[in-house]
């Protein structure tokens, strides 16, 4: 009858309930176990120490820690697993760089093959120079528009780099500049350029 199907019914309905209850708990369970597995993790973490030249700071607006390089005053996210560079390990720089039918690979986003001689390229190169010098143009301006690396884009900018990373002539010159300061012509395989230290 209608009482004996309410009654099958609502029980149905409560053994469902339970059943997810269950569900839930177990859920539940297994996602606290997690996070106190996260957190003996990043206990067991945090009392390691630092490799050489880092500090741990907690970030006040994230309520997160963080890690500052106490040789540059540069700070990360991420834990840090190598000692901290010290400065002058490190250059910044912005070049221009034109190529010439000898470089390495004469070619561009500029110009698809690149006929142009070794001379042909300084004599461009040392009329930006001498634009840049004057104050007629900006660096980051000749760059975007007339550099055959593909850091024009970012005004020349070839961000952080160390002494290895780069060709020797392109390193020493790079290194011996003051921050500010513009290099005469430099050559190498990719081509000739001028360098602005920045970093």
């Amino acid at each position: 009858n209608g009482f004996s199907c309410f009654l099958l019914s609502f029980f149905s309905l409560q053994l469902f309930l339970f059943q997810s209850n269950k569900q839930i708990i177990i859920i539940c369970k297994y996602f606290l176990r997690g996070c106190l597995m996260e957190s003996k993790k990043s206990k067991t973490m945090s009392d390691e120490p630092l490799p050489e030249g880092w500090k741990l700071k907690m970030s006040r607006s994230r309520g997160i820690p963080y890690y500052v390089n106490l040789h540059t005053n540069e700070s990360v996210w991420e834990r840090p697993t190598q000692p901290a560079k010290k400065k002058g390990e490190e250059a910044r720089a912005l070049h221009i760089l034109i190529k010439h039918k000898d470089s390495r690979r004469p070619s561009s986003w500029r110009q698809e093959t690149i006929t142009r001689t070794k001379e042909e390229a300084i004599a461009i190169l040392k009329k930006h120079r001498e634009d840049v010098l004057s104050g007629t143009k900006k660096f980051e301006d000749i760059a975007k528009t007339e550099s055959d690396c593909s850091s024009a884009k970012r005004g020349g900018d070839l961000g952080f780099f160390d002494k290895f990373s780069m060709q020797k002539p392109f390193t020493d010159a790079t290194f011996a500049l003051g921050v500010g300061e513009i290099s005469d012509i430099v050559d190498t395989d990719s081509g000739v350029h001028i360098i602005k230290r920045v970093g």
